[in-house]
C-alpha cells in the first residue's frame, strides 16, 4: 500500500508541475482545498477522474510504447501496403510492415479530417449553414456537380469544397494547426498544389494532395489521438461535429461505433497512394488505425479497398 500511495504522491507531483489534466494547476492544491477528501465523495470523484487521465499521459512518458510486429499479409493479397493499431490504453502499438508504416506519403484526402476539424473549431465551418455554390464546372465525380454542404462534401470526399474551405482558413492558421498536432512534416509550402502532376486545375489541388505535405501510417493514428483522445485540446462540439460525418455507416464486420475517412492520389493516372484512418470507439476506450495501400501492379489499389482491409482488421483485432 506505501508503495502505490508514494507512486501517486509522485505522481500528483509531477502533474501538478507540468500542468496535466486539462490545464488544471495542481491537483494537489485541489485536495488540499478540498480540507477532508473523504468526506466530500464529489471532489474525491473528480480528482480520481483527472488523476487516471493524467496517470495515462505519464505511463507513455514513463515506459516506451509496446510495438507488436503483426503478420496481417492474409489481408492485403499480395498489395503492397501497411496497417497500424494504437490502444493508447494498453500503450501499444500493433504493426504490419514496420518500414512502410515509418514512411511519410501524401496524406489526399485523408486530410479533410485536419481541414475539417479546424474549419469547424474557428467557425469557417458552421454545418446547419454550410452550403457551398457549385461554378458549374463538370467534373468527374458527379457528387461534386452541385451546390453541396459540409457533412455531403465530407462523404462525397468534394475537393472542390474542401479547397475553398482550406482558402478560407488560410496560411498562418493552418500551419499553426499542423505544428499543434505534429502532423507529419507540417509542411504546406506547395499552397496551391502545383508540384501535384496529374492534375492543373486548382479548384482540385492542395498541399494535401500529392504535393509538399506528407504523413506516416505510424504518425496518422498519433494524429488521430491527438484530436479524439482524453487530453484532445479541442471544444467537444467540435469533436462532435466531426465524429457526425466520420461515422462509418455502411459497416458489417465490426460491432463497435467506426469512425474514419479515405483518401487516394494518383501519378500519371496511377493510383500511387490509398488510405483510411481513423478510430473504433470500444467499451475500454478508443483504438486508432490507419490502412495504407501503396503502388502494386496487377491489383487494385484503391481507397475503397484500404477501407474494406482496415475495417477487416479491426473485426479481427480489436475487442
Amino acid at each position: 500500500m506505501k508503495c502505490k500511495i508514494g507512486f501517486f504522491v509522485a505522481a500528483l507531483f509531477i502533474l501538478t508541475l507540468q500542468g496535466c489534466a486539462n490545464g488544471n494547476n495542481g491537483l494537489a492544491a485541489e485536495a488540499v482545498s478540498a480540507g477532508n477528501i473523504g468526506s466530500n465523495l464529489r471532489m474525491e470523484e473528480e480528482l480520481l477522474e483527472k488523476t487516471e487521465l493524467c496517470m495515462e499521459e505519464i505511463s507513455k512518458i514513463i515506459l516506451p510504447p509496446v510495438i507488436s510486429q503483426k503478420d496481417w499479409s492474409e489481408y492485403f493479397g499480395g498489395i503492397n501496403g501497411v496497417a497500424v493499431l494504437y490502444n493508447p490504453a494498453e500503450n501499444e502499438y500493433m504493426i504490419y510492415n514496420q518500414m512502410l508504416a515509418d514512411t511519410r506519403r501524401s496524406p489526399c484526402s485523408t486530410f479533410k479530417i485536419v481541414s475539417s476539424l479546424s474549419a469547424l473549431e474557428h467557425g469557417v465551418i458552421v454545418p446547419d449553414n454550410s452550403v457551398h455554390i457549385w461554378n458549374g464546372e463538370t467534373f468527374w465525380n458527379e457528387e461534386w456537380n452541385r451546390d453541396i454542404d459540409f457533412p455531403e462534401a465530407f462523404r462525397a470526399s468534394c475537393v472542390w469544397y474542401f479547397r475553398e474551405v482550406v482558402d478560407e482558413i488560410g496560411k498562418e492558421r493552418m500551419q499553426a494547426e499542423l505544428d499543434r498536432l505534429q502532423y507529419g512534416n507540417c509542411d504546406i509550402s506547395d499552397w496551391e498544389g502545383r508540384l501535384n502532376t496529374n492534375n492543373n486545375n486548382r479548384d482540385l489541388t492542395g498541399f494535401w494532395i500529392e504535393s509538399s505535405l506528407k504523413i506516416s501510417p505510424k504518425e496518422q493514428v498519433e494524429v488521430m489521438e491527438r484530436i479524439f483522445g482524453s487530453n484532445s485540446g479541442y471544444k467537444e462540439e467540435t469533436l462532435n461535429q466531426l465524429k457526425e460525418v466520420m461515422r462509418v455507416l455502411e459497416q458489417q464486420e465490426t460491432n463497435m461505433p467506426v469512425y474514419g475517412k479515405t483518401g487516394m492520389g494518383k501519378a500519371n493516372g496511377v493510383v500511387v497512394d490509398a488510405w483510411f484512418t481513423g478510430f473504433a470507439d470500444t467499451a475500454d476506450g478508443n483504438v486508432y488505425f490507419c490502412v495504407y495501400l501503396g503502388e502494386t501492379d496487377g491489383k487494385n489499389v484503391s481507397s475503397t479497398r484500404a477501407k474494406e482491409i482496415a475495417l477487416e482488421i479491426v473485426a479481427g483485432n480489436v475487442k
